[in-house]
């Protein structure tokens, strides 16, 4: 059997400044924007740049505890893990679009580590795993 996780929600208050931020400030790509009528809603879709593993799916919130989501999906704990294959490039590409870090680089046994938030306050980590780490060789097979 072979399954993939392929998207992964993320509550946004609003669609075009959440693509401007990923876009934009992240440098990722923009795969779909397609309005839906029947439910006025939007159907957009980011992902990493030479990525081919899961997607983030821009949900704007529709209701109030959708609402009280935003930015803080994962209860104050990193939310998300973006690989890279150059930490040090990417670090000073964010940094210079205005990415704010709130955890210094630091190396860890797996590899090297930064916590930075996206435009709502939602935190990454972004990782430069060790070669031979099991993780680095199931983002390698994606």
């Amino acid at each position: 059997m072979k399954q993939a996780i392929v998207h992964i929600a993320l509550v946004v208050r609003d669609y075009d400044e959440a693509i401007d931020f990923y876009v934009n400030k992240l440098g990722f790509e923009l795969l779909d924007d397609t309005y839906q009528p029947a439910q006025d809603k939007r159907w957009v879709v980011v992902a990493p740049q030479g990525g081919a593993g899961t997607t983030i799916l821009l949900a704007r919130a529709a209701r109030p505890e959708q609402e009280a989501a935003i930015g803080n999906q994962a209860g104050g704990r990193v939310f998300l893990f973006l690989n890279t294959d150059d930490f040090w490039r990417d670090i000073e590409r964010l940094r210079t679009q205005g990415v704010r870090f709130v955890r210094e680089p630091k190396e860890e046994d797996y590899g090297l580590v930064a916590v930075f938030e996206d435009l709502y306050g939602n935190l990454w980590d972004l990782l430069q795993l060790k070669d031979g780490h099991p993780i680095a060789r199931r983002v390698a097979m994606a």
